[in-house]
Formats: structure tokens, C-alpha cells, sequence
């Protein structure tokens, strides 16, 4: 988070930067993503995704996570953190007692290339 940031614009921020993202992934390879048996993970358009058809058994462990990782997913993940970051937001600014979302504020640091260790 700069310092300026406050949480909300911190989770918008990322919140953005995976929308954007995501977007880029889903023109070129859509949703869904499957795992073939020749360990590839192939596009709905039938786009290789990620390919570990050459690796050594064990070496295809990502592909799982991968997979699962569509910007289907990216875009409903944005969508929680700018829905955190509006409840923050709202209880700011209703001056009511609170604490940051910090679950969604270390999904929003990890996005961002921003963790603190």
C-alpha cells in the first residue's frame, strides 16, 4: 500500500489490475480451461493455456491450479475486492467502528506485487 492509499483505494487498485488482466487472458484464451490427457491445458476455444506435455511426470503439478485459475475466476475475484473495499468505504464514512479487510487486503498486496515481509 503507498502511503497514501487508503484500504479501499488499495483494493480498487488491485482490484483493477486483475480485471484488466483478466480481460487481456480472456480475449486470446476463454473460459473454461481444461487439463488434456497429454498433461495441456487447453482453452474453450482450444488455445493452449500451458503446456507440460515434455516435462517429467510431477513436473505438471501447476496445471491443476492453473486451470482453475481462468479469467472467469480473475473477474469474480475483482469483484470481491471491490466489494470489500465498498464496505470499507462505507463504514468509514459512516463513521462506524472498523477493521480493515486484511484478508482481502493480502489478496490486493500479492496482486499488486506489493507484500511487505
Amino acid at each position: 500500500m503507498s502511503a497514501t492509499d487508503t484500504p479501499a483505494q488499495l483494493l480498487r487498485r488491485a482490484a483493477a489490475k486483475l480485471r484488466q488482466d483478466a480481460e487481456a487472458a480472456r480475449r486470446f484464451v476463454p473460459e473454461p480451461w481444461s487439463i488434456t490427457e497429454d498433461r495441456v491445458i487447453r482453452a474453450a476455444n482450444d488455445d493452449i493455456v500451458a503446456d507440460r506435455s515434455s516435462c517429467r511426470p510431477g513436473d505438471d503439478a501447476d496445471l491443476p491450479f492453473i486451470a482453475a485459475m481462468h479469467p472467469g475466476v480473475g473477474m469474480a475475484l475483482a469483484d470481491w475486492i471491490d466489494e470489500q473495499a465498498a464496505f470499507n468505504e462505507y463504514f468509514v464514512q459512516s463513521g462506524l467502528p472498523t477493521l480493515p479487510p486484511e484478508r482481502a487486503l493480502a489478496v490486493a498486496r500479492q496482486l499488486l506485487g506489493e507484500v511487505t515481509r
